[in-house]
């Protein structure tokens, strides 16, 4: 079961960079509204990646 916490929150920080990038190019192509979705995904992705790590950790 540790492993695949550790493939999950490597899924996790991928699904962020992602997020963080669409948003990105969504801002530079002036679709404000769609860009604060993507970069709001993408931090909290972001974060659960960092929470998951943390509680990983912990238990073991």
């Amino acid at each position: 079961m540790n492993t695949f916490g550790k493939y999950l929150e490597i899924a996790y920080a991928i699904i962020g960079v992602f997020f963080i990038g669409e948003g990105i190019f969504s801002w530079i192509g002036n679709d404000r509204e769609k860009a604060y979705i993507s970069i709001g995904f993408g931090v909290l992705a972001i974060f659960m990646f960092f929470f998951k790590r943390n509680f990983r950790k912990k238990r073991s």
